[in-house]
């Protein structure tokens, strides 16, 4: 749905339109271009990027290999390309805090760049990414943002993530291809002119850096505050990282401001920096047009306007009109540039134009509504549209129209997509600060004294068009238990056509489809769905509050796993946090499971089940559960099957108190994970009946895994509990936590670590059978 009216004052609220002006003119009182680099969303040091612009004056940007489609998900259960959406959205909306420019280096969620899971090693990323494919992609957001200075945030370090390792030593070799004129990528060539890495160590709850950071070249400080709004550059830089809510993140400071940010200058093309007092990443760099462009009669004056209409705040007027008057000086200095031989600068002209550009839009006190009827939209619709603007400072003549696509069609109070219309993009592969991002933009004219300029805005939200051929499919994945076999009711779009295996029988029905098994062969299928005779796409709704709605087409298919399963006996209770779907896979093998809501988080309630199961993180999503834990341990006790899926240690996990008796969850999450997904595995105890009842758990049960075997295995657990399995990621010491199993009383508890609920979605069929033994009661 569109914007509430009370959504649209929640959001007006956070950017008052005096704080938005001076941030705006921040990045006018120089010239150097900061670019941080990355692996993932939320990689980027918000607190200091918030520092280099609002305090510095430098332009940033931030490049990101990958969408963070394998990272963990604290507010639902997106996961793989659905996950990637939502988190380059978040992405996006950090970096309108921070008046970032955003580069991704991953175009579809079948790019080979992609965050397939936890990696020890930057070498074995840079395989699977395409080593290749993935310096060129850093080489062309290099040559299209034109840094000077280019950071990783990690190390290249024994203990850190590989994703990071491979986007460090990319950017290494980046520094020199980008400027290489014979490197075949997009782009004019382009050299950086310094390269700086962190010289603080990333080691945490996550990782463990082997090796001392690298001494201190020249320290960002982090003290101070934002004059306009009193905040620190840490709390800035929190309001941003509170956007990539799916990782948590977002940590109130209480005002304390950071000690700053020690960075080693590993290679410089304008030589060293000074050190001491006088030390700063601006060094030897050009900061001036006037310093850029020696001999170039336009430098002077627009070093001049610049200078004075940054200065002119908080007078808006005065802003406005030094704002206008710098822009003949950038005509004059560009054709200056042109006729001198000096092409260097004309990017960082076209820049200041744009900077520009919003400062006079912000400053002339301009008021845009524009508002779309509705977020989706089919090819060929006619949607409602209204646009308004609101100048209350006469002496600047404004005026807005709909800015479209070819094709695209608008009236006063409508737009009308063609019947060609592309389908939303889930992963854009660039986004400029407060810019537009989907198809449907503003064009806002400013005109003054004879000078205008124009800016492009983005509507109150994003127009999310729909495939032109879309049918839904739900479920689009099921698993068929083989030893319980069952019809398979599908809801499937009219006229929408399913190609079936062989061992199927196939019915219309009134919402869509049943599948009969008759003979299904053990298999994996992937089903096209076909709309007139061509391949439809589905749709995926994703709808958060802090990104508004999203969605994810991809083609329509339906993925069928056909595999005998055993079922365990009894009833089956489920304590879920929001995070996983392990009720609904016990129930789609043919378990017999119930998912408690909050109410039923009661003794009474337990002894009615013979087996519970708490999923992943539900300690700390799910407040009520952490109280009921001592029932939990009687009724155990009493005779019950108890099974935690991993938790970190945050996520309320007492190691004395959690469960039956003391278990220590591993951190750094690092040294207590195996990452590889085919890393072998060998049965400590063969013969426990929790490898052997109801299935048998085989060397079969641990092929065609996803993503990584497990990960924040136990450190330590009371003799009562026996370990199970044993593994390792190749060269390191075996890991024995990923499976514990221990007798209280009459019952049992096991705790599993390893990631048995994406598994299942991935419908490996060893996932469902181990699932299977775990919820077994005692008999």
């Amino acid at each position: 749905m569109p914007l509430t009216d009370a959504a649209r004052i929640r959001a007006q609220s956070t950017q008052p339109s005096g704080l938005m002006l001076w941030r705006a003119l921040q990045p006018l009182r120089g010239l150097v271009r900061f670019m941080n680099s990355g692996a993932h969303p939320d990689d980027e040091i918000s607190g200091m990027l918030a520092a280099l612009t609002y305090r510095d004056g430098l332009s940033i940007s931030y490049v990101c290999s990958t969408r963070g489609e394998g990272g963990q998900n604290d507010i639902g259960r997106e996961a793989g390309a659905a996950l990637g959406t939502l988190r380059t959205a978040e992405m996006h909306a950090a970096a309108d805090v921070l008046g970032l420019s955003m580069y991704w280096l991953s175009d579809t969620p079948s790019d080979p760049i992609t965050d397939f899971g936890f990696s020890k090693s930057g070498t074995e990323t840079l395989g699977k990414w395409g080593h290749a494919h993935t310096l060129r992609r850093l080489v062309e957001a290099i040559r299209a943002d034109r840094p000077d200075i280019l950071c990783p945030t990690f190390l290249d370090v024994p203990g850190q993530h590989g994703h990071h390792r491979a986007m460090t030593q990319a950017a290494h070799e980046a520094m020199d291809a980008a400027a290489d004129p014979d490197f075949k990528a997009a782009g004019a060539p382009w050299q950086v002119a310094k390269l700086y890495l962190p010289a603080w160590s990333g080691a945490g709850d996550a990782y463990d850096d082997d090796l001392p950071p690298p001494r201190t070249t020249v320290e960002i400080p982090g003290a101070g505050h934002e004059p306009p709004s009193g905040w620190t550059w840490a709390e800035i830089g929190e309001q941003a990282r509170a956007f990539h809510a799916t990782q948590g993140m977002g940590h109130w400071t209480g005002g304390k401001e950071p000690k700053g940010w020690p960075l080693h200058l590993v290679r410089s093309m304008v030589g060293p920096d000074l050190t001491g007092k006088h030390g700063a990443i601006t060094n030897n760099l050009p900061n001036s047009y006037t310093e850029l462009l020696p001999g170039n009669a336009g430098a002077t004056p627009l070093d001049a306007q610049l200078v004075a209409c940054v200065a002119a705040f908080p007078d808006s007027k005065a802003v406005l009109h030094h704002a206008f008057m710098a822009l003949p000086h950038i005509e004059t200095t560009r054709r200056q540039c042109q006729d001198r031989n000096q092409s260097y600068a004309l990017h960082r002209l076209d820049r200041t134009a744009a900077q520009l550009a919003r400062v006079i839009y912000l400053a002339a006190g301009a008021r845009l509504t524009a508002r779309l009827a509705v977020d989706h939209a089919e090819p060929g619709q006619t949607i409602g549209a209204t646009l308004a603007l609101i100048t209350p400072d006469h002496t600047c003549k404004t005026s807005a129209a709909w800015h479209l696509p070819k094709g695209w069609h608008s009236t006063d109070t409508s737009i009308t997509l063609p019947k060609d219309a592309p389908a939303f993009t889930p992963y854009p592969m660039v986004h400029h600060a407060h810019a537009p991002q989907g198809p449907v933009a503003v064009a806002v004219t400013l005109e003054y004294q004879g000078l205008s300029t124009t800016l492009h805005l983005p509507p109150d939200q994003q127009l999310l068009v729909l495939p032109r051929l879309q049918a839904a499919i739900a479920p689009a994945a099921v698993f068929l238990n083989s030893s319980a076999p069952r019809p398979i009711a599908l809801r499937l779009t009219q006229d929408a056509r399913l190609e079936i295996p062989a061992g199927f029988t196939q019915t219309r029905t009134a919402e869509g489809l049943r599948l009969t098994p008759d003979t299904p062969q053990p298999a994996l299928y992937s089903l096209p769905v076909s709309l007139n005779g061509q391949p439809a796409q589905t749709v995926t709704q994703i709808n958060h509050s802090h990104t508004g709605p999203l969605i994810l087409p991809a083609p329509a298919t339906l993925r069928l796993r056909v595999a005998e399963v055993a079922l365990p006996k009894g009833r089956i209770a489920y304590i879920g946090g929001g995070n996983d779907r392990v009720d609904h896979w016990l129930h789609a093998m043919g378990a017999d499971v119930t998912a408690l809501p909050d109410p039923a988080l009661t003794a009474s309630s337990l002894a009615e089940y013979d087996s519970l199961v708490i999923g992943i993180f539900a300690l700390r999503f799910r407040p009520a559960l952490a109280a009921l834990m001592p029932a939990i341990h009687q009724w155990v006790r009493n005779g019950g099957t108890l099974l935690t899926l991993y938790h970190r240690p945050w996520d309320n996990w007492d190691i004395r108190h959690t469960a039956p008796a003391p278990l220590e969850i591993g951190k750094p999450s690092l040294r207590y994970r195996v990452t590889d997904e085919a890393a072998p595995v060998t049965p400590l105890i063969p013969d426990h009946p929790l490898l052997n009842s109801p299935n048998r758990i085989t060397a079969d049960d641990w092929h065609g895994w996803v993503k990584e075997r497990g990960l924040y295995f136990a450190k330590s657990w009371d003799a009562a509990y026996k370990p199970l399995l044993q593994m390792a990621d190749k060269g390191e010491a075996p890991h024995k936590g990923a499976l514990l199993s221990g007798h209280f009383g009459k019952g049992q508890h096991h705790h599993c670590a390893l990631v048995l609920h994406l598994q299942m979605e991935a419908l490996v069929p060893g996932a469902f059978r181990l699932m299977a033994n775990l919820t077994e009661p005692i008999r």
